[in-house]
């Protein structure tokens, strides 16, 4: 990388600007933290562009270069949600490695200035270029899921120097195709529910708690099958509640109701030049389908896919303990060079199968079938 790095600040030592104070995301209660404390994060901010954008880092770095291995830079989805749902990834720094959380500027604990002209996919990855240039990420894994998926193909188009391994989670590569794919998950719920739905929606009534409740219809069978959710996916929800600028700009009001500026986003036809490195991961339930899944897979012919069998949208979250071992696997091999780039891949190896992750063990009660 050859971008300069700006000084993080500790965030108890941070004094922002007037214009950052003005937008600052809303201060933190014991129902929301900015962190789990029991992750003995360090958190950081970093003046990007204007605004300041929050990080945390688990794990340390001394141990991570005693054990040779590379940190891992985690890109949340949304848009707009923030790094919370992805906490239980922070298990991965007892194999010896950082883990590097951070809130997309308009997002979480990050500056949230009302600008809705300002959340593109190219600031986004310009935010990644400085979050690694300011940790002195000059070689890491990323994984990107959903939303952050989709920016981390985004960003591999570029071709960036020192990426190790790309883990695309449960993202799709086309949003036309995620949407005729959600549209038909929708089109299986109960006819009372997509009743609901569609009269709402017409009406643009998205806040009502009728409608809220429908959508949790979808969301328990292809989001999170874990009911209720893990605490620190809910928070993620709590704090994208207080303001859905960004989802909204971008998406739109519900997964399967995509209105926003990405409704016509793709970047299937440029994934030809990604060389390196990637894991594909999904849930059986996932409302990235294996139809989109598959999609990217023919793009990225070296990609190796991994299925959790129990899990929607969230594997990580629902079967964490099993997406912890492939994931731990998959960085250490890619470490050692034991996983494919493009030019291994030949007429003789081409395409792998998707393989299974075998039968984990859910968190909490499982959402319907």
């Amino acid at each position: 990388m050859t971008h300069a790095a700006s000084p993080l600040v500790p965030v108890a030592a941070s004094v922002p600007t007037p214009a950052q104070a003005a937008c600052a995301a809303p201060a933190a209660t014991a129902e929301l933290p900015t962190i789990d404390p029991a992750l003995d994060a360090r958190e950081y901010f970093l003046d990007f562009e204007g605004y300041r954008t929050w990080i945390a880092v688990v794990g340390d770095e001394a141990e991570e270069r005693e054990r040779g291995n590379l940190p891992l830079l985690l890109l949340h989805g949304g848009p707009g949600a923030c790094h919370d749902y992805l906490e239980s990834m922070a298990a991965l720094s007892a194999t010896g490695r950082r883990v590097i959380f951070y809130d997309q500027q308009g997002c979480g604990n990050s500056d949230q200035p009302d600008d809705p002209g300002r959340w593109t996919v190219e600031l986004y990855i310009r935010e990644i270029n400085a979050v690694r240039a300011a940790l002195g990420l000059e070689r890491c894994h990323i994984l990107g899921q959903s939303w952050g998926g989709m920016l981390l193909m985004e960003y591999l188009v570029t071709q960036p120097d020192g990426v190790v391994s790309a883990t695309i989670a449960s993202s799709p590569a086309s949003m036309p195709q995620w949407i005729a794919e959600t549209g038909r998950l929708r089109a299986d719920l109960p006819a009372d529910v997509i009743a609901t739905l569609d009269r709402h929606e017409a009406a643009g009534t998205w806040d009502e708690p009728e409608y809220e409740a429908a959508v949790n219809v979808f969301y328990e069978r292809h989001l999170c099958r874990v009911v209720p959710s893990p605490e620190f996916d809910a928070r993620s929800f709590r704090k994208l509640a207080r303001n859905p600028q960004v989802y909204r700009t971008m998406n739109g009001p519900t997964e399967f109701h995509v209105v926003g500026t990405l409704r016509e986003w793709e970047v299937l036809s440029r994934l030809d030049v990604v060389d390196g490195p990637v894991l594909l991961t999904s849930g059986r339930h996932d409302e990235a389908t294996p139809a989109q899944k598959a999609a990217i897979r023919a793009r990225i012919p070296q990609a190796e896919w991994v299925i959790f069998e129990q899990s929607g949208h969230l594997s990580h979250a629902e079967e964490p303990d099993r997406y912890m071992a492939v994931l731990g696997d998959w960085m250490a091999r890619a470490e050692t060079g034991r996983v494919r780039r493009r030019a291994d891949v030949t007429a003789d190896a081409g395409l792998r199968d998707a393989s299974s992750a075998g039968p984990g063990r859910l968190t909490g009660r499982p959402g319907p079938a």
